[in-house]
């Protein structure tokens, strides 16, 4: 395919899997000589690459709008070549493909090469785990596996991406290397379940192995650990989280529920006992720590009494970030085969009970963070002011460190600062550069 510019806009949807496969994708376009942009309305693209999610309804419909806006920027001879790819197009290609002809290719997750053959391009195996790096180049995402063999009743993950596979530790070493050259400082490790990662290729989770080697790499300041599943967590893990100055006091782990009726009707594999005991011993060896979990509410089944025990759960436990989903039928899964009994209102309004709980929660916490020096990583300037996180935040999810930039600060985004915290909001900090 002859292209007069070779430039292409790369648009990414969904969540930060979807990020590094749009990086790997960039990367091999790269060398072979097409320009890339990013999300961009430059005129002068003549190629569009969307890059789908089809996790949940919400992330679909967004999905099925952006592509219905690039084929409408095709027939308005905007543009020549609109490419698909991603979940979305892993599940519903046959479907997409009748209801939305004018897209010229539609690829699934594992397709980068077949892509780069419609476009008269060639992968290079040697730039195999090689990137460009879209977010701020102090952070990355290191996927160090594809894939989930859990089985949950309401996720359709498993269907799209199959079962577990890990990356190798010499191959993600590999690339932390490098992206540590690239100027990387912050490695924020992803997977569908990063807990699980090591178990089909070495016989035994492996996370605690690979955090090690990781933190070993120069120029790699800290290491975050996103995705990791409740059930059968590997203890072994907190003892490295509390030792390793490198690896950041966080933990993302969605429980999803606490009603045992819940829990075993979502396929979870741990019931309330054992999640409660989870946290009591995660929080004695890390005191700490900051929690960041998920919950779904709407399941099939839930009556009010699993949604009350849901909520006294919140209220007792005071996760430091917290985010929460309503309830959609997925095709294929198990939930699926189940009445969708919980009305639409009835999702929305408990959702909205529990993150208007969270807020106060947050609010409560940040109080307890003034006047105390946090390690702040500098993400970006606005206006005469910096704005970092802490090692307790990760980027786009979670809250953010506002203070004044010091007058003639030579810093730059992706130093790290000690920062004294003089106030806080619910959902921010406020502080100033300590010397």
């Amino acid at each position: 395919m002859e292209q007069k510019n070779k430039k292409i806009n790369m648009v990414t949807l969904g969540c930060s899997k979807n990020v590094v496969d749009s990086e790997y994708l960039m990367k091999q376009l790269d060398i072979n000589g097409w320009k890339v942009v990013i999300d961009s309305n430059d005129p002068s693209v003549d190629v569009a690459i969307i890059n789908t999610c089809g996790f949940i309804a919400d992330a679909k419909e967004e999905s099925i709008d952006t592509i219905l806006s690039f084929v409408e920027a095709k027939r308005k001879g905007l543009i020549s070549k609109v490419f698909v790819m991603g979940c979305l197009s892993q599940r519903y290609k046959a479907e997409l493909q009748h209801e939305i002809p004018d897209v010229d290719g539609y690829f699934g997750v594992d397709q980068l090469a077949d892509i780069l053959q419609s476009l008269n391009t060639s992968y290079s195996f040697s730039y195999a785990n090689r990137r460009i790096i879209s977010t701020p180049k102090h952070y990355a995402y290191l996927k160090i596996s594809e894939g989930c063999s859990w089985g949950c009743s309401f996720c359709a993950i498993p269907l799209i991406r199959g079962k577990h596979i890990s990356k190798s530790i010499p191959e993600l070493v590999d690339e932390a290397q490098w992206l540590a050259k690239e100027g990387v400082k912050e490695l924020i490790l992803i997977a569908q379940d990063s807990t699980f990662y090591g178990k089909d290729i070495y016989g035994e989770r492996r996370l605690s192995e690979l955090v090690g080697k990781l933190s070993e790499i120069d120029g790699i300041n800290w290491i975050r650990i996103h995705y990791t599943y409740p059930s059968g967590f590997p203890l072994e893990l907190l003892k490295v989280m509390g030792e390793n100055p490198k690896v950041c006091k966080y933990l993302d782990i969605p429980f999803q529920h606490i009603s045992d009726r819940m829990l075993k009707a979502m396929r979870r594999g741990i019931n309330k006992k054992q999640t409660i005991e989870l946290i009591g011993r995660i929080r004695r060896e890390i005191p700490d720590i900051a929690i960041r979990t998920t919950l779904l509410v709407g399941h099939p089944g839930e009556i009010q009494q699993d949604f009350e025990e849901l909520v006294d759960f919140v209220k007792n436990f005071k996760f430091d970030r917290l985010g929460v989903f309503t309830y959609s039928h997925e095709e294929g899964t198990h939930s699926a085969t189940l009445t969708d009994d919980v009305l639409l209102d009835i999702k929305q309004q408990r959702a909205q009970q529990i993150m208007e709980l969270q807020q106060e929660i947050s609010f409560e916490n940040n109080q307890k963070r003034i006047g105390k020096v946090l390690k702040v990583i500098i993400d970006r300037e606005e206006g005469g002011y910096f704005i970092g996180r802490t090692e307790f935040d990760s980027p786009e999810v979670d809250q953010e460190v506002i203070f004044v930039k010091p007058h003639g600060s030579k810093l730059v985004p992706g130093d790290i600062v000690k920062c004294l915290i003089k106030s806080a909001e619910d959902y921010d900090l406020m502080g100033e550069i300590i010397k």
